[in-house]
């Protein structure tokens, strides 16, 4: 009796996140087949390999959503620091012969039967094991010797295994772990040295001899027409989808830009072939559902009533907001060019499943915020 009254008790998740969530992998899968078509055609003689691909990815996510939606969250806060050291070891492993290298970049590791990208699995692995330690120290988080050392050093490690080989996935991760930090209550003034030492760490980044294409971007973000044959084509590129494509665009399929102008147009780049082929209206709605994501995470994380899953609920939330936010600004030539992907929308197997295994988890708290369910 006991175990049947649990069961109907048990909340329902957040409908409108989950939702949000599905019709923007609907739109992914579409988008990805558009884009990807001329590349699929050329390298493979077959128009739907990269469909084909993005379809069992998405499958896989569902599969790993619905599964995390139904773990109990508090589980992770045991778990939490395994978690973050297996993922960890996996960043590490990218170095050694195990590490493969795809289009100039050393990200992926081969696994025999396919490929991963260990910074996704980074991700999850330090916002679950950041949200242990803000949870255990939120009497002290505003201390120097246990709250703000302690909480750096931990970012510095969770980035440093990605930033040798993935500065804007780094920066995407710095940025959500900080954000945790500051839900937490950091100490604002131990924010100017933070901000010294961070730009220190970025100008070297910037300017390591043994990444040339990093200044190369910086330059182009500059003035991208200046150079609009080499360093800038991409960029210059990427404006020309988004501005032909008006307000109601060229039409689904009908891009130009996605035959071999833009490279990664299926993937780095997928918002301007969202842009061209679907307009602005296309854009402001894949926009919406984003930010709609974003509400309803906010929403799960204020009326959470355990700490630990109000600084997971946090952490997910934010390396949405920040990874979509960055992607949108690199198309359109806000900031510099980084390969970063658009969240559940661009295409990629680990990318898509490891934020699908995300919102299962937010889905899951979800179960345990005291929402309006009316």
């Amino acid at each position: 009796m006991a175990r049947k009254s649990k069961k109907e008790i048990k909340k329902a998740v957040d409908f409108t996140l989950f939702l949000s969530i599905t019709i923007l992998v609907i739109i992914g899968i579409i988008m990805v087949f558009s884009a990807s078509w001329p590349e699929a055609m050329m390298k493979y003689n077959n128009g739907y390999y990269f469909l084909k691909k993005q379809l069992i990815s998405s499958f896989l996510g569902f599969v790993v959503l619905l599964s995390f939606m139904n773990f109990d969250y508090k589980h992770y806060e045991k778990l939490a620091f395994p978690i973050y050291m297996i993922s960890i070891i996996l960043g590490l492993l990218v170095f050694t012969p195990l590490g493969e290298e795809i289009k100039g970049a050393r990200r992926w590791l081969d696994i025999g039967f396919m490929t991963i990208m260990p910074s996704d699995i980074i991700k999850i692995g330090s916002i679950i094991f950041f949200a242990k330690f803000l949870t255990n120290k939120r009497d002290k988080i505003n201390t120097l010797s246990q709250g703000t050392i302690p909480a750096l050093i931990y970012i510095g490690i969770s980035c440093g295994v990605i930033i040798v080989e993935d500065l804007g996935t780094a920066v995407t991760l710095a940025g959500t772990m900080m954000a945790m930090f500051f839900v937490g209550g950091m100490n604002l003034l131990h924010l100017i040295p933070l901000g010294a030492g961070a730009g220190g760490l970025l100008w070297y980044a910037v300017n390591d001899p043994d990444n040339p294409h990093r200044i190369r971007r910086i330059t182009a973000f500059m003035d991208p027409f200046a150079d609009k044959l080499d360093t800038g084509w991409q960029v210059v590129q990427s404006l020309y989808a988004l501005g032909s494509g008006g307000l109601f665009g060229l039409g689904l399929g009908k891009s130009r830009q996605k035959f071999f102008y833009i490279s990664e147009s299926y993937n780095d780049f997928i918002f301007s072939i969202i842009g061209e082929e679907l307009g602005f209206l296309g854009t402001m709605f894949i926009v919406l559902l984003f930010m709609v994501v974003i509400w309803r995470g906010i929403i799960i994380a204020l009326n959470i009533e355990d700490m630990f899953g109000c600084f997971l609920a946090t952490g997910i939330t934010a390396l949405i907001a920040i990874q979509s936010l960055i992607h949108i600004a690199v198309v359109t030539s806000s900031i510099p060019t980084t390969g970063i992907t658009l969240p559940f929308v661009s295409y990629g197997g680990t990318s898509l499943i490891i934020y699908m295994a995300a919102v299962g988890i937010l889905l899951n708290i979800s179960r345990h915020a005291n929402l309006d369910r009316s």
